[in-house]
């Protein structure tokens, strides 16, 4: 009886007690958050309630093991797996408080600082920060787990004893995967893309939702993703609209008859710019840029604080001259002449023409121009 009571108030006191300190310091963290609203620290740190009350459990059970029979008849089966569930929490664990920490890093950035670019770069740099200690944290944890085996351990002995070989081998078969992460550490430190840019990239117009060590994801404006690796970034050309200065010059092109009214349509653009609340208050204008046997091409060029006022600017501007030009000047569409070309003129000579030249043609062989090789 005794056997099956002490492993029972061992496991039942180890539960009571992990659970009475996770409830205390989630007490405590809820407390440090009501009195600081400020910081979002405290109230990140209550997601870690779980992995603590684990490692709390695992080191009770560590602590009392030899209380119980079953730690004496199992020794080795019980501390290995003791050993591997305290590695993972520690490891979970460790992963919430530094999700916690990055979390209340840019939170605090976002809310001081002015410049929305700067802090698009914090944001993507703590993130990849935060996604290179995520993958270390699960490595070391993971071998960890792996030594606690005594036949990983001599493979770890014969992996040392070739780590030249390896290490060349790896290097190869890895160059791929270690340049997207070079790649994704410049990004994030050069400054080059951040989350939250507007890019465009093989013609696809969009805004770069996560960046990660390896592969970048880009939202486009019809809410499909590309994901593309990092390297491609620093190795192609791009282009990003919202790095440094967001403001942008945008154009609308119009093919119109030739008798457009180009003042008027001039007046009706600066009419339409200044009505639109995506304007900036900078520039406009309207030019005839180009002309073809048919068509006129005019150019309006208006300027916005943002992309996306630009887009919504060039479309209201767009509809409305289209608009305005349909009901007013319908004439200055373009439109396909169907009509018939006008027939050639025909010269006939007159009376007083009809002299004959010295080869004998009248006119010289030309009808209605005197033979210049007539004599006077």
């Amino acid at each position: 009886m005794e056997n099956v009571l002490r492993p029972l108030i061992v496991f039942g006191g180890a539960i009571a007690l992990a659970f009475a300190v996770g409830w205390a310091v989630d007490r405590a963290l809820r407390r440090m958050d009501a009195r600081h609203p400020e910081t979002p620290l405290w109230g990140l740190l209550r997601s870690g309630r779980v992995p603590l009350q684990a490692v709390v459990f695992v080191g009770l059970l560590n602590a009392f093991s030899d209380e119980t029979h079953l730690a004496r008849d199992h020794q080795k089966a019980v501390d290995l797996w003791l050993n591997l569930i305290m590695i993972g929490a520690a490891a979970w664990l460790m992963l919430r408080v530094l999700t916690a920490v990055v979390e209340t890093a840019y939170s605090r950035y976002a809310g001081i600082a002015h410049d929305a670019a700067r802090v698009r770069r914090v944001r993507t740099q703590l993130t990849l920060i935060k996604r290179l200690a995520t993958a270390v944290v699960t490595v070391i944890a993971g071998a960890a787990m792996l030594l606690q085996f005594p036949a990983m351990e001599k493979l770890g002995a014969s992996m040392l004893a070739s780590a030249g070989v390896l290490g060349i081998v790896a290097g190869i078969a890895a160059q791929s995967t270690l340049g997207n992460l070079f790649a994704g550490l410049q990004i994030a430190f050069g400054d080059m893309v951040r989350i939250g840019d507007t890019v465009i990239v093989d013609g696809e117009w969009g805004t770069v939702e996560e960046i990660t060590t390896s592969y970048l994801v880009v939202l486009t404006w019809d809410e499909r993703r590309i994901t593309m690796p990092v390297s491609y970034f620093t190795s192609k050309p791009f282009e990003n609209w919202t790095r440094g200065n967001p403001q942008m010059t945008g154009t609308v092109y119009l093919h119109l008859d030739h008798s457009a009214p180009i003042a008027e349509i001039r007046r009706k653009t600066e009419e339409l710019v200044r009505a639109s609340d995506a304007w900036d208050g900078r520039s406009h204008g309207l030019v005839v840029t180009d002309s073809t046997p048919t068509t006129v091409e005019v150019r309006a060029t208006m300027t916005a604080r943002t992309p996306d006022d630009i887009w919504t600017l060039r479309c209201e501007v767009r509809e409305g001259l289209i608009t305005w030009l349909h009901r007013e000047h319908p004439y200055a569409l373009p439109r396909v002449t169907t009509a018939q070309a006008a027939p050639a003129p025909v010269f006939e000579p007159g009376p007083e023409r009809e002299e004959t030249g010295v080869d004998g043609r009248a006119n010289g062989g030309r009808p209605g121009i005197p033979d210049a090789r007539k004599p006077g």
